[in-house]
């Protein structure tokens, strides 16, 4: 007996070493762990997980590494929240991962996110967050110091993984960390690609902390929940010790499970969704933790919403069983009930749930082998675009330079123009790979080398183009086959080198000509450029010299017959200003707005300035230059086209559509935080000199992005505190002080600004006439007036009918009349202004949700509620 209950004692504590041996010999070798905005080639084990995390420099091309505030980095913060990636510039920033498991395995993939007070605005971001084409979710933090974690289960439908940051206006979007878990295929199992996790609970924990690596072989993190009518069931035997379900589910968790004190009580949770239309599968997971005696037995049907699920079912003894909807279930509750069957005098038990949401992954992506394709010319040649994600979802978001086809699926790639991108080298023979490619633009380059023949695998190609590259030899026969039947239009004009006909040796021949021929073409040359130097010498005197300096994108030049065939000989003109003329033009199958300039003394400061600025300025609410040209006396901006009109036009033209309170508010938002990056994203600070509504563009989503940059001004160093100017800008809205003394500083834009910000609330216009005494009044008067009065209903337009919220209305005058202190001390910087213009907009769109539920017979204590239910299923 003595020598038996030895033996067992020895087996358990072997088992026990197993187990501790199993869990500190973990490999990771499924895991990526990815400390965001760590500097590039670093790495460490964390001190509590002894999870290895490595630097995210190698997964993205964009964004900039910042530190959160000393104020949050105390010791028992985990380390991957030290540092974040902020993305400032661009509405789509992505991280591209490659996994060696990918297409067809299954990955627990998880974003986290701590705000930290990393910009020193202690105002957090709100943002959305990508998989690939489809919306994960969209991060809001609390506070500074809130850490908030995206998890999704996701069966890979390709080998690599696009995760993307989305701004969405309300501040730059950043991260903490990725992390990947591979997971076992016959997990979470479901007829869904994507599940987005909503609750993760350890029920019934008696240690009330959080579960996750190295408990937990697949480093989920469990959260402790006790629901408060039920009682608390443990055991201190192992759970899972021989073997396990595909699951992997932590012995720790499984060690624990709830129960009804009353063995005949229904076990009951349920859970309120905050979206009713909102897909969910349930997981639930079993072990029963008591050793069952002869006359006991435990037995129960699972129901929801009274429906049959699963049962009669019974847990076994040590080992874990989970079971799972195998429909999406929806609605305005969903309720669980564990019944016991008649033959059971044990209540029902549960150890663990998971929740998680069904994400829509409709939308067809773009096929695999075209991404690969692009990836490996962008890698050649370096190209710097954006492109990151997919190449073609959403479609607001296509790659530069590139055009798609979605009539098939997967979606093709049908058009690629790297025009006058740089590109350095051979013709990459991955091009070939695009068997959809209708149009291929090459053109503008330094493309060396013969054309290769590959191309002639392009069987959908209709246009190519060559022109203007150091090319040599002969076009490929295949193509010159092409060619002539008519199926394919081949342009290689500049390429000296280039041969485009069948007999080369007699074009050759060609340029054997006698001595004399050439001395006597060499003088007639000599004498027309000595023709030209005094014609020129003579123009020189009547025009000023721009001086364009080292202007290093010189693939962004555009020769002025491209302009012409752009814009069709200027054919459709779409607005004209004191000193250019805008048109419509066509840049591959993009719409650009084309603005020629006069050939003034203003007009080519206006060009001058402009190129110079744009080209080192980017943000997505400025309009962005696509090209210029300056080609003689002919002076042309390329803009992207913003196609919905200026904001003047929606405010004063007498337009049937009304902008509502909410789009004014993001209409201001938006110029406000273009305006603010101008005096404190760029180095040195950039002054616009011209801000109006006229200058304000909206696009088909009502974005605002400023324009017309013609005025700006660069301080020359950063510590410059005002510049003497000639003063320029448009009355109504020029700043007083800048107009007295010609000192131009920021908040000369900020008094611009404060007077756009009254025209959007108004819709009046900035100057306006008295009609009894015929003198001309500025709006700021009028506000003023009736500000006295408390009347804020007749300051807002009245076209609104009163249909926004008061205090948002009211906190919008007020910043919009700090900004026009006549003393430019008191006025706010663009920082502030942002801020406050944010908060009157999320008041409004609080006012809307409140209405929302008013509509639906809701309180405001009800909405609260919803809030709490979302958080965790509650016990009925």
């Amino acid at each position: 007996m003595i020598m038996e209950q030895l033996g067992c004692c020895l087996l358990q504590i072997f088992v026990a070493l197993a187990i501790s041996f199993l869990v500190t010999a973990q490999d990771q070798s499924g895991f990526i762990s990815i400390d965001c905005g760590n500097s590039k080639n670093s790495s460490y084990t964390d001190s509590v997980t002894g999870i290895k995390y490595i630097s995210d420099a190698n997964f993205t091309e964009t964004g900039v590494s910042r530190s959160i505030s000393s104020d949050f980095n105390s010791s028992t913060l985990p380390q991957k929240f030290w540092y974040v990636r902020s993305f400032p510039e661009g509405e789509r920033n992505c991280y591209t991962i490659k996994l060696a498991q990918g297409k067809g395995f299954k990955y627990l993939i998880r974003a986290s996110f701590m705000y930290g007070n990393y910009d020193g605005k202690g105002n957090a971001s709100v943002f959305d967050l990508y998989m690939g084409i489809n919306k994960w979710d969209s991060v809001v933090l609390s506070n500074e110091s809130s850490i908030t974690n995206k998890e999704v289960v996701h069966a890979l439908p390709t080998s690599s993984v696009s995760i993307c940051l989305v701004n969405t206006g309300f501040g730059s979007p950043f991260i903490s960390a990725l992390e990947f878990r591979l997971l076992k295929n016959s997990s979470y199992v479901t007829d869904f690609e994507l599940l987005a996790l909503h609750r993760r609970l350890d029920v019934g924990s008696i240690t009330n902390e959080t579960v996750r690596y190295q408990d937990d072989f697949c480093d989920r993190i469990w959260r402790p929940y006790n629901f408060p009518s039920y009682k608390i069931i443990s055991t201190s035997s192992t759970v899972d010790s021989e073997i396990s379900n595909s699951y992997n589910l932590p012995r720790i968790v499984m060690s624990t499970a709830i129960t009804t004190d009353n063995a005949s009580a229904p076990l009951e949770f349920h859970w309120v969704p905050g979206d009713p239309n909102a897909k969910f599968h349930l997981f639930l997971h079993f072990a029963d933790l008591e050793k069952l005696q002869a006359n006991q037995s435990r037995e129960f049907n699972i129901f929801q919403n009274e429906n049959h699920l699963h049962g009669p079912f019974s847990p076994d003894y040590l080992q874990s069983t989970t079971l799972f909807t195998t429909n999406p279930m929806s609605g305005e509750s969903i309720d669980f009930k564990f019944v016991r069957t008649n033959t059971s005098n044990l209540p029902p038990i549960l150890n663990a749930l998971e929740i998680y949401t069904v994400l829509d992954t409709s939308q067809s992506h773009t096929d695999e082998q075209d991404i690969k394709a692009l990836m490996s010319v962008k890698s050649f040649y370096g190209v710097r675009k954006n492109w990151q994600g997919d190449p073609c979802l959403p479609e607001s978001f296509v790659w530069h330079g590139l055009s798609c086809s979605y009539d098939e699926t997967p979606n093709r790639i049908t058009s690629l123009n790297l025009s006058s991108s740089g590109l350095v080298g051979e013709i990459v023979t991955s091009i070939s790979e695009l068997r959809s490619l209708q149009y291929l633009d090459l053109s503008n380059n330094n493309l060396s080398g013969p054309v290769p023949s590959m191309l002639s695998e392009l069987h959908s190609l209709k246009v190519l183009d060559l022109r203007n590259n150091p090319l040599l030899g002969s076009i490929p026969s295949e193509l010159m086959e092409k060619s002539k039947n008519g199926s394919l239009t081949i342009r290689v004009g500049g390429n000296a080198d280039v041969c485009a006909s069948s007999s080369c040796q007699k074009k050759k021949q060609i340029y054997v000509v006698p001595i004399v021929a050439t001395v006597s073409s060499l003088l007639v040359l000599l004498a027309a450029i000595v023709v030209w130097i005094i014609i020129w010498k003579k123009r020189a005197r009547k025009q000023p010299i721009i001086r364009l300096g080292s202007l290093e994108p010189k693939n962004q030049q555009l020769s002025y017959s491209q302009i012409q065939r752009m814009t069709n000989n200027f054919e459709t003109k779409i607005g004209e200003g004191g000193f250019a003329k805008v048109f419509l033009g066509y840049l591959v199958n993009t719409q650009v707005a084309v603005k020629v300039l006069k050939s003034s003394v203003q007009g080519y400061k206006e060009f001058e300035t402009e190129v110079k600025l744009l080209l080192r300025i980017h943000h997505t609410n400025l309009t962005s230059l696509v090209g210029f040209c300056y080609e003689k006396t002919n002076l042309v901006l390329i803009y992207e086209y913003i196609n919905n009109g200026n904001l003047k036009e929606h405010l004063l033209g007498g337009n049937v559509r009304v902008l509502s309170w909410e789009e004014r508010m993001q209409i201001a938002v938006d110029a406000a935080q273009g305006l603010e990056y101008l005096h404190h994203g760029c180095k040195p600070p950039i002054v616009h000199r011209d801000v109006k509504s006229a200058n304000i563009l909206l696009n088909k989503k009502f974005q605002a992005k400023i324009a017309d940059f013609g005025l700006s001004r660069s301080f020359p160093t950063e510590s410059c505190t005002h510049l003497t100017t000639v003063v320029a800008g448009t009355d109504g809205y020029l700043d007083p002080e800048y107009y007295a003394t010609g000192w131009l500083t920021e908040k000369s834009d900020v008094y611009s600004f404060g007077v756009l910000i009254l025209e959007i609330i108004t819709s009046l216009p900035v100057l306006q006439i008295d009609r009894a005494s015929s003198k001309r009044y500025h709006v700021s008067q009028w506000v003023m007036n009736l500000m006295k009065t408390g009347d804020i209903k007749s300051i807002v337009d009245q076209r609104l009918r009163g249909n926004f919220d008061l205090s948002s209305a009211w906190k919008a005058v007020e910043i919009a009349m700090t900004c026009l202190s006549l003393d430019s001390v008191e006025r706010p910087g663009m920082k502030e202004v942002v801020r406050e213009l944010s908060e009157c907009l999320a008041l409004e769109r609080a006012r809307k949700r409140r209405n929302v539920d008013s509509d639906t017979g809701k309180s405001n204590t009800v909405t609260r509620n919803f809030r709490e239910s979302e958080v965790t299923p509650r016990a009925r």
